[in-house]
C-alpha cells in the first residue's frame, strides 16, 4: 500500500513498507529512482538502526551476539500510516518480539513527509520508549534519476556542494570504513559525474552545519537538490562499474564498521545515544527544479 501527497507544483508518492519514497515527480519528470532490479531494487531506503554493513553481520551487545544485514531491517518492515492529508503524511514504526530478537531495544522510528514549497520535508523522531540507553544510527537513501530527460547522458550532470569547501573524507575497504585514512575531500568545487568517481564504492564525507548537495547540469534546467542542518555525514553512490541512470545523495546519522572494528555495540562509532523516554529530532529535505 501506498499514500499519496502533493502540492501545486509536486507529486510524491510514499509506500508503507519502509515509509519508502517511490515516487517524486514535477511537470511529468520522475526524479526517484525507479527500482529496476537490473541496477538496484529500491528506491529511497531508510537506513535503522544501523547504517552499512556490519562485520559477519553480526554484533554484540552485554555480551549477547544479535544478526543484523546491512543498513539494519526498518527499510523491509511495514510501517503504520498515523496522519494523511493532501500535502502531508507520518509513519510510525515500533519495535517488537520480531525486532527484539535482533535488536534489544524498544523505539518508535516515526517519518513524516510534508511538500515545501518545489521539494518535499522528511522529518524524523526517534523514540527511546526503553528503560535502556538506547544505540542506533539513522540514514537516508535516496536515489535519484540522472539523466533526468532522454536527451541527456549521466556524464553531462555534476554535484554541486554548498558550501563549496574541503570536507573531511571517509575512505572504504571493501564494505567497511578506514578510519585511519581519512583524507581532505576536494568538495570546494563541482564534481562531474563519471562512472568510475564510484570505482572505490560510496564517497563519504563528513559534514556539519548547513549543506546541501545539487544533482545538476549546464545543458538543462532540471536538478535535484538534498540538503540539511547538522548531520554528520553523506555519502554519495552510484554502482560501479553497471552503468545505472541514478545516484544517491545520503545523509546519514552512522555509518559501517570500520576496519578494526571489535563488533561490540558500545564501542561502535559513528553511532547516536538516546536516554530512556528520550527523543531525537532531525530532517532534511529534497527540492526539485
Amino acid at each position: 500500500m501506498s499514500v499519496t501527497i502533493s502540492n501545486d507544483f509536486l507529486t510524491a508518492t510514499i509506500n508503507e513498507k519502509g515509509a519508502e519514497l517511490v515516487s517524486l515527480k514535477a511537470n511529468d519528470i520522475e526524479y526517484i529512482w525507479q527500482a529496476d532490479p537490473k541496477y538496484w531494487g529500491r528506491h529511497a531506503p531508510f537506513l535503522f538502526p544501523f547504517v552499512g554493513r556490519l562485520k559477519d553481520n553480526q554484533y554484540t551487545y552485554k555480551g549477547k551476539v544479535y544478526p543484523m544485514g546491512q543498513h539494519g531491517f526498518a527499510r523491509d518492515k511495514e510501517f503504520s500510516v498515523v496522519e494523511h492529508s493532501a500535502d502531508k503524511a507520518i509513519f510510525v514504526l515500533k519495535s517488537d518480539a520480531e525486532t527484539k530478537k535482533i535488536y534489544p531495544f524498544d523505539f518508535a522510528l516515526t517519518i513524516s513527509y510534508e511538500m515545501w514549497g518545489q521539494g518535499v520535508r522528511i522529518r524524523f523522531n526517534v523514540e527511546n520508549s526503553g528503560e535502556d540507553e538506547m544505540i542506533f544510527a539513522l540514514g537516508g537513501h535516496p536515489a535519484f534519476n540522472i539523466p533526468l530527460t532522454d536527451d541527456l547522458k549521466f556524464e553531462d550532470y555534476f554535484i554541486a556542494f554548498s558550501p563549496q569547501k574541503s570536507r573531511v573524507k571517509i575512505p572504504l575497504e571493501g564494505p567497511y570504513t578506514n578510519l585511519d585514512q581519512k583524507t581532505i575531500g576536494q568538495t570546494n568545487t563541482n564534481i562531474q559525474l563519471s562512472r568510475e568517481l564510484f570505482k572505490e564504492d560510496a564517497l563519504i564525507y563528513e559534514t556539519r552545519g548547513l549543506n546541501a548537495y545539487t544533482l545538476g547540469t549546464e545543458e538543462s534546467s532540471h536538478s535535484v537538490r538534498v540538503a540539511y542542518n547538522n548531520i554528520p555525514y553523506v555519502g554519495l553512490w552510484s554502482p560501479y562499474p553497471e552503468e545505472a541512470p541514478f545516484v544517491c545523495i545520503e545523509p546519514w546519522w552512522g555509518f559501517a564498521d570500520s576496519v578494526d572494528s571489535t563488533g561490540r555495540l558500545e564501542d561502535k562509532e559513528g553511532m547516536n545515544r538516546l536516554a530512556p523516554k528520550e527523543n531525537f529530532k532531525t530532517e532534511f529535505s529534497i527540492t526539485v527544479s
